[in-house]
C-alpha cells in the first residue's frame, strides 16, 4: 500500500503544483498593467534573460549548424541532394531547434540563477519584508520576468537561427564542397515565412513557461540553503521537461 500512496502522493502533488503555477501565471499577468510600471526592473531582467543568455545561445547554435550540416550532407550524398542542406537546416532551425535549444540555454542559464535568486529572498524573509512595505511581490519579482521572458526568448531565437544557419552555411559551402548558389537557391525557393514565424511563436510560449516555473520554486522556497538548491534543481528540471512536452503539443496544433 505504501507504494500506492506514494504514487498517489506524487499525483496530487502534481495536480496542487500545476493550479499554483497557473494562479501565479494569471496573477503575473495582471500585475503587469497595475501601476507603478516598473520599467526598470523589466529593463533589467531584459538584461538578465537576454543579453546574458547570448553567448551561449550564440555559440551552441553555430556549432549545432555546423553539425547537422555535416550529418545532413551524408545522407543527402547518396541521393545527389546536398544543394538541399541549407534549407533542410533552415527548415529545421527555423521551426524546431532555435527555440527549444535557446528555451534550454536561458533554462540553464538565467531560470536557475532567477529560482535561486528569489528562493534565497525568501528564505531570509526579504519578500515579507517587500511586503511589509506595501510592495506587491508578485508585481515586483514575476511580472517583470514574465514580460522579460515573452520579449526576449524570441529575440535569442532570431540570433540562434542566424547563428545556426552561418555555421551550416560555413561548414557545408567552404569545406563540403556543396554549391553557393544552389545552397542559397533552395532556401529562398522553399522555405516560408511560416516556418519562421512558427519558431517564434514558440519561443515566445517557452519563455513565459520557464520564467512563471523559475519564480514558482522560487517563492515556495523552504528550508534554508538547501532548500534553495532545492528549488533550483527542481525550476530546471520542471522548466526543461515543460519545454520539451510543450514544444510537441505547439507543433501538433501549428502543422
Amino acid at each position: 500500500m505504501s507504494f500506492f500512496a506514494y504514487i498517489g502522493r506524487y499525483f496530487i502533488d502534481l495536480v496542487i503544483s500545476t493550479g499554483s503555477i497557473a494562479q501565479l501565471l494569471f496573477s503575473s499577468f495582471l500585475w503587469i498593467f497595475r501601476r507603478p510600471l516598473r520599467i526598470s526592473r523589466i529593463i533589467e531582467e531584459f538584461y538578465k534573460i537576454g543579453a546574458t543568455s547570448t553567448g551561449i545561445v550564440i555559440l551552441t547554435s553555430f556549432f549545432t549548424g555546423m553539425v547537422e550540416a555535416l550529418e545532413t550532407y551524408h545522407g543527402f550524398s547518396k541521393f545527389g541532394a546536398t544543394s538541399m542542406i541549407g534549407y533542410t537546416v533552415a527548415i529545421s532551425f527555423g521551426r524546431e531547434i532555435a527555440p527549444v535549444f535557446t528555451a534550454l540555454m536561458v533554462v540553464a542559464r538565467s531560470v536557475s540563477a532567477m529560482s535561486a535568486e528569489i528562493g534565497s529572498m525568501k528564505v531570509t524573509e526579504q519578500i515579507d519584508a517587500l511586503s511589509v512595505m506595501g510592495i506587491n511581490p508578485i508585481g515586483y519579482l514575476a511580472s517583470p520576468r514574465l514580460v522579460a521572458g515573452f520579449t526576449m526568448l524570441p529575440l535569442l531565437t532570431i540570433l540562434s537561427n542566424l547563428a545556426g544557419n552561418v555555421g551550416s552555411y560555413l561548414i557545408s559551402v567552404y569545406s563540403l564542397g556543396v554549391s553557393e548558389g544552389g545552397y542559397f537557391e533552395n532556401i529562398r525557393l522553399f522555405i516560408d515565412a511560416s516556418d519562421i514565424s512558427y519558431g517564434l511563436v514558440k519561443a515566445a510560449v517557452f519563455g513565459v513557461l520557464i520564467t512563471i516555473i523559475g519564480c514558482y520554486y522560487g517563492l515556495v522556497t523552504t528550508g534554508g540553503t538547501q532548500g534553495v538548491g532545492r528549488s533550483t534543481t527542481s525550476a530546471v528540471v520542471l522548466a526543461s521537461v515543460i519545454v520539451l512536452v510543450s514544444d510537441y503539443f505547439l507543433t501538433a496544433l501549428m502543422y
